[in-house]
């Protein structure tokens, strides 16, 4: 079977999910130092994203995002890295801002493009050797123990509130 991210979505309000795993590991992830968070991302996009890449981008309009993704790549490593903290930590910037007002679905698959580049090498990469933290691992566990649909929920969530809305 395919999954898309609509057919997570559809499974996701026709199905019973257990909101109280979902809301907890929610809530557990967001609990997280911001660099916990950034690299639960980039794990889970590593670890679990067989099931939530094809998902991402099919359904977003990932073009919205392009601008902010080719913004950050053409930043030294350093400042793209204090750009992605800045998205978790709501600093208000143009590049939050303008991260603010993309759709869930565009969140989500920026998450997962900016993942890619960070793959391939054209943004800062995860150290070497890099080892998250007991808690972090902990969270990163939970969400792989999820079905899809709770997958893509609890990483819709994490990425939502990220940025600066300008409109609210």
């Amino acid at each position: 079977m395919t999954y898309t991210l609509d057919s997570a979505l559809s499974f996701s309000s026709n199905t019973q999910l257990s909101g109280d795993v979902v809301t907890a590991t929610t809530a557990q992830i967001k609990r997280l130092s911001v660099d916990d968070q950034l690299a639960l991302l980039w794990f889970a996009y590593t670890e679990i994203g067989r099931s939530i890449t094809p998902a991402a981008p099919g359904a977003a309009r990932l073009q919205f995002a392009e601008g902010l993704l080719n913004q950050i790549k053409q930043m030294p490593h350093q400042e793209q890295f204090q750009t992605m903290r800045d998205l978790v930590n709501k600093v208000n910037s143009p590049i939050s801002r303008s991260y603010g007002v993309l759709s869930v679905n565009t969140k989500l698959a920026f998450w997962y493009q900016l993942a890619e580049m960070m793959k391939e090498g054209s943004v800062i990469p995860v150290p070497a050797g890099y080892k998250m933290s007991r808690q972090a691992s902990q969270a990163l566990a939970n969400l792989t123990q999820l079905e899809f649909g709770q997958q893509i929920t609890v990483m819709r969530r994490a990425v939502a509130n990220m940025g600066i809305d300008p409109f609210n």
